[in-house]
């Protein structure tokens, strides 16, 4: 009896583990369906499960279970693991923050968790309840708050805001201009009743300009998605760019999946790109510094 159940385990074992690599590596977001699965399962979450299944292996098949586990390992620091010199950064240069405030958080804890003042700072999930306070204290800058869309924007020059868009199923683009630069601030839907493609269509025809431009926020999305194709060809990824350390931004600080990005366009420079980790929400913040 003890060793048909060894063998049913050993069975389920192959089972799991080619099910979880074939929709990882092959189905990925071919349908809906299949794209709801390669999302709740990054490489991150597969490793750990094939190493929990090892566990209850003999000696004999867990090595199997190790090499794959080393395999994907090695797959995962290459895609996601960035090691960049970063340049001299210059008092001419702008400095701008991407965060996705989880609704509790302001601008203040912006300035803290950053020990200064950035040129832009972004939130998403945004509630403003002490926006006004903010702005007391920091008369001499600039805020905008969407309130329905919860999107927070900071500057400390003038705002323009070009156009406020939000799609029928809970994504928001800002098109705002600050610093002589175009920004997009992008808040996608994280529902799972509501495909990414649909909002991704949504995010691509509401950026008109790919010139002197940045766009910035959380797409709900990780970096290898395909529905982020249009916005590689024309924007380069911050992160990837001049990161360092794993550019996945989500969730409290366990490197699972990339979803909160900054775009800048390529006849900007990119200077340097900071993740930086903070238990304030499940997302890291994004810094990154632009030269014009």
């Amino acid at each position: 009896m003890l060793k048909i159940v060894k063998s049913l385990y050993l069975f389920l074992n192959v089972i799991i583990i080619i099910a979880l690599l074939i929709v990882h590596f092959g189905l990925k977001e071919h349908s809906y369906q299949s794209s709801l699965l390669y999302y709740t399962f990054p490489l991150p979450v597969i490793i750990i499960v094939v190493l929990l299944l090892s566990i209850f292996l003999n000696r004999q098949f867990r090595k199997y279970n190790l090499i794959v586990t080393g395999l994907l390992l090695a797959v995962w620091l290459g895609r996601s693991f960035k090691i960049h010199v970063p340049e001299t950064i210059k008092e001419t240069d702008l400095e701008v923050v991407f965060w996705n405030a989880s609704h509790y958080r302001e601008f203040v804890d912006v300035f803290e968790e950053n020990n200064k003042i950035p040129d832009v700072v972004v939130l998403v999930e945004y509630h403003g309840k002490f926006l006004e306070e903010a702005k007391s204290k920091y008369p001499n800058y600039h805020f905008y708050e969407s309130y329905d869309e919860e999107i927070g924007v900071f500057s400390k020059k003038s705002i323009y805001v070009k156009n406020v868009m939000p799609s029928k199923y809970g994504s928001t683009v800002l098109n705002f201009k600050t610093q002589g630069i175009n920004f997009y601030a992008v808040d996608v839907s994280a529902s799972i009743d509501v495909p990414r493609s649909w909002e991704l269509e949504f995010v691509d025809k509401a950026i008109t300009k790919t010139k002197n431009t940045i766009v910035l926020g959380d797409f709900n999305l990780p970096f290898e998605s395909k529905f982020l194709n249009k916005t590689k060809a024309n924007f380069n990824h911050a992160f990837s760019e001049k990161g360092n350390g794993f550019m996945e931004t989500w969730f409290w600080n366990i490197p699972l999946l990339s979803l909160d990005h900054i775009w800048v366009s390529k006849d900007l420079k990119i200077l340097k790109t900071e993740k930086m980790s903070t238990f304030k929400s499940d997302h890291s913040m994004v810094k990154t510094y632009v030269r014009k």
